[in-house]
């Protein structure tokens, strides 16, 4: 990649780190007088709507956009400095490492403002940026010039500057994967040696004269804490490695004063844990691989059934490894699980015992998935709708051609004219069929086939003029009886019930619960939910639990979505 300059929107900014209560016509008015502006979007959650902290600004000319840069880069709005820089939409050239340099070693008050007046002066400067949390700044932070020449005459100027009483690094920047490379073929090279389990009475003389032996020291430290008390662990420090390598094969496992010493490479705390999850990993994934196929989800338990029955009740289809009911104290939380010792017997189970009723509920069995695989399954499908709807080439939905069905459920507007509202849509159309008279208006919630496309919140302005053509018009539904009153939904209504009314059936009962989390997103989640199994969708309606937490599965689906939909923060 050539160093010539980067490649951006002529006339385009990226306004960051804002106020969450910034809003478009504050950004108007703070940058118009730089110049026409042909647009401005803060980026907001799609769910919440809530401000993202940044926002993008286009102006008619590059001359003011250019201007702004330089005339209100970290001015004061809503008591936070903002920090703009040139819109640079594309990934690879802000990970490339041309032109960017790395700084650590700061004083916790360089902000942005201060480390941008620093370096400016070696060239132009398209990002810059302190890494802070919470506590404040974090020490350390970048600097993307437009030219990799820049940045070298800023490295060669500031590496081991004082800046605040603190000398700094000032150095290329680096990837992770570069980074950890390089740490790797050092780590190859240790001369520092980890000792641990030698006992409280050691002192670093005593650690000195046992590991000295192996060739020249040029530290030795035993740890202690705030009362002078060894911790049970020191380092040792040689001058080279050859020595530190014959320490450790020499005495790692060793027993001293009836301990067995661990000896090993002294790594830093980041290596460490990267160790350490590195081999939690590998566990978490053995275990996967051990259940795989084998381990089945039962739930809709009745409070009666204990492990021992749940043992015997499947113990027809195979050998069971193991059978639990969850429980919270004493109390059974309605669902358990059973794991074959094949995965031919865990299908047959699920294949027999999925709906049948045990004591006074219909089962609920099937493989049993990790939280990410459902969230994965919920995503994937709501993504496949999104990718329908968007390739159609019309926006005419010919509900004679579908399998769809409908819920109803009591709603008016402002207007008192009934509103409609497609299930798996977020968009709502006002007007539609006109209730019948003497009848209460509905909104008619409408959940399509798998075939059926869904729209996300982020397109419903772009996709309303679209939307709001003619479509098939919904069959008019009879008045529905408040969900208030409705009577509970058992498993023998719904097997009297036909197959095409079962998700009406519901659908009814579950839109009003929805709606009291969620009004908004009511229609979309329901839609969501109504593609679950009638055995689950049975249990989610006696266990507000069990709803709860597939309606926040939902709604990790759409947020999901809002992170591929709004462009990626700087």
């Amino acid at each position: 990649m050539n160093s010539s300059g980067p490649t951006y929107p002529l006339a385009s900014l990226y306004v960051g780190d804002l106020h969450p209560d910034v809003t478009e016509a504050m950004l108007y008015q703070k940058f118009s007088p730089a110049g026409p502006i042909m647009s401005i979007r803060v980026c907001r959650d799609i769910i919440t709507r809530r401000s993202l902290g940044y926002a993008y600004i286009n102006f008619q000319q590059p001359a003011d956009a250019e201007c702004a840069l330089d005339t209100m880069n970290y001015d004061v709005l809503k008591g936070r400095p903002i920090r703009i820089m040139w819109s640079q939409r594309d990934p690879g050239l802000r990970k490339s490492g041309v032109g960017n340099i790395f700084i650590k070693n700061m004083d916790d008050t360089i902000d942005n403002k201060a480390l941008y007046d620093t370096f400016s002066a070696f060239g132009n400067i398209l990002s810059c940026k302190v890494v802070c949390d919470e506590k404040g700044s974090k020490g350390y932070g970048f600097v993307h010039f437009e030219t990799q020449e820049a940045a070298n005459r800023a490295i060669k100027t500031m590496n081991g500057m004082l800046l605040n009483d603190r000398k700094v690094f000032v150095g290329h920047f680096k990837s992770r994967k570069d980074r950890e490379q390089e740490f790797g073929t050092k780590a190859m090279k240790f001369t520092n040696v980890y000792i641990k389990n030698f006992g409280e009475d050691y002192t670093d003389d005593n650690l000195k004269d046992v590991f000295s032996a192996f060739g020249k020291t040029l530290s030795v430290r035993v740890m202690k804490d705030e009362q002078g008390c060894s911790r049970g662990f020191g380092f040792v420090n040689y001058a080279n490695h050859e020595d530190a390598q014959k320490a450790v094969d020499e005495m790692n496992g060793k027993e001293l004063n009836g301990k067995f010493l661990y000896v090993g490479r002294a790594q830093k705390r980041l290596e460490r844990q990267g160790e350490l999850k590195r081999r939690f990993d590998q566990i978490k994934q053995d275990r996967i691989q051990r259940y795989q196929g084998v381990n089945l989800y039962v739930k809709n338990l009745d409070d009666s059934i204990d492990d021992e029955r749940l043992r015997k009740e499947f113990s027809p289809y195979g050998t069971i490894t193991s059978a639990k009911v969850m429980t919270d104290g004493s109390q059974s939380k309605g669902f358990g699980f059973v794991c074959f010792s094949s995965p031919e017997e865990a299908t047959k189970a699920v294949t027999e015992m999925n709906g049948r009723i045990i004591a006074t509920k219909p089962l609920y069995v099937a493989l049993a998935q990790r939280r990410e695989e459902r969230k994965a399954i919920l995503t994937n499908k709501y993504m496949q709708r999104l990718a329908t709807l968007r390739s159609m080439n019309s926006p005419l939905i010919d509900s004679y051609h579908q399998t769809s069905y409908y819920v109803t459920v009591p709603q008016v507007d402002t207007n008192g004219a009934a509103c409609m509202f497609s299930g798996p849509y977020s968009s709502q159309y006002a007007g539609g069929s006109a209730p019948r008279q003497g009848s209460t208006p509905i909104a008619t919630v409408r959940q399509a086939s798998t075939q059926a496309p869904r729209i996300s919140s982020s397109t419903q302005k772009t996709s309303q003029s679209r939307l709001l053509m003619p479509v098939v018009p919904a069959p008019v539904m009879e008045q529905p009886v408040h969900a208030q009153g409705m009577e509970p939904l058992t498993a023998s209504m719904l097997a009297a019930a036909p197959l095409m009314d079962q998700k009406q059936l519901f659908g009814e009962r579950l839109y009003p619960l929805i709606h009291a989390l969620h009004p908004s997103l009511a229609g979309k989640i329901t839609g969501m939910l109504l593609e679950i199994d009638n055995s689950e969708l049975l249990h989610m309606l006696e266990s507000p639990e069990s709803l709860h937490c597939k309606v926040d599965e939902a709604i990790a689906v759409l947020q999901a979505h809002q992170a591929k939909v709004c462009s990626p923060k700087k």
